[in-house]
């Protein structure tokens, strides 16, 4: 099962706010054993955002896509959704319950703007909003969510506690890493096509420094997968490094 996140709105891609969504989707998952394979931005434009989502409704990941579905102008989700699927924009009826409850609640007006908030793709089902229950919506393995950290974080956990439990901790992977001082990428870059051919699921992965700030250049090399995979790819690098004599050392 593959995850993607799909994060939505001028103000992240002009950087008048800072994202937040991404790094928070990856912790989330990482609790749970599963890992985000892809994430894509997206600004405030209708056209661009249903090709968007009409590719996300087609890949066959689970998707997660944060922003837009308010009222506003500038929120265009709901609609952007409905016209990749091809389908009208209803109003929820459970939406709608949630939505006359919160205005119950809060004295305010039910008025016609604030019901549009529960008009989904027809056939959607409702993510329940524990903040101020203006629900998000689910079609198939794709999930929308407000913009609002504070609604869509929580929101995001339902849906995997929900749906997804099945998956989590299905395969268990563990990292191991050593630091090579002065290493050329170039020069390790045969050791890790091997490691790669010779381990079959691991992958080997180098992340290049050139250092600085009293930080000598250096490389991250590393593995990932499989447990007992792993530790014996990571011995074996550990041996090549240094019969080549170079000077490295654990990551910790």
């Amino acid at each position: 099962m593959n995850f993607g996140a799909l994060i939505i709105g001028d103000e992240i891609i002009r950087g008048k706010r800072q994202d937040g969504h991404f790094a928070k989707c990856i912790e989330l998952l990482k609790a749970r054993g599963l890992t985000l394979s892809w994430a894509v931005y997206v600004g405030d434009h209708r056209p661009r955002l249903t090709d968007a989502l009409r590719n996300a409704f087609a890949c066959g990941d689970v998707v997660f896509s944060f922003g837009g579905i308010g009222a506003t102008p500038d929120d265009h989700t709901r609609q952007a959704a409905a016209a990749a699927l091809d389908l009208p924009l209803e109003l929820h009826p459970e939406a709608e319950r949630e939505i006359l409850a919160r205005c119950a609640e809060t004295g305010m007006e039910a008025t016609p703007q604030r019901l549009t908030l529960g008009e989904f793709p027809r056939g959607a089902q409702i993510i329940p909003n524990p903040y101020n229950r203006m629900p998000g919506f689910s079609f198939g393995k794709c999930h929308f969510f407000p913009g609002f950290p504070v609604m869509a974080w929580p929101m995001l956990q339902w849906v995997l506690d929900s749906h997804y439990r099945e998956y989590f901790h299905r395969t268990p992977e563990a990292e191991h890493a050593i630091i090579v001082w002065e290493g050329m990428e170039g020069a390790l870059i045969g050791l890790m096509q091997r490691i790669e051919a010779d381990y079959p699921g691991i992958t080997v992965f180098s992340l290049p420094s050139v250092g600085g700030e009293g930080l000598r250049r250096h490389i991250e090399l590393g593995v990932r997968g499989e447990p007992q995979a792993a530790e014996r790819a990571i011995c074996e690098i550990h041996a090549e490094i240094a019969a080549r004599g170079l000077d490295w050392e654990i990551k910790e």
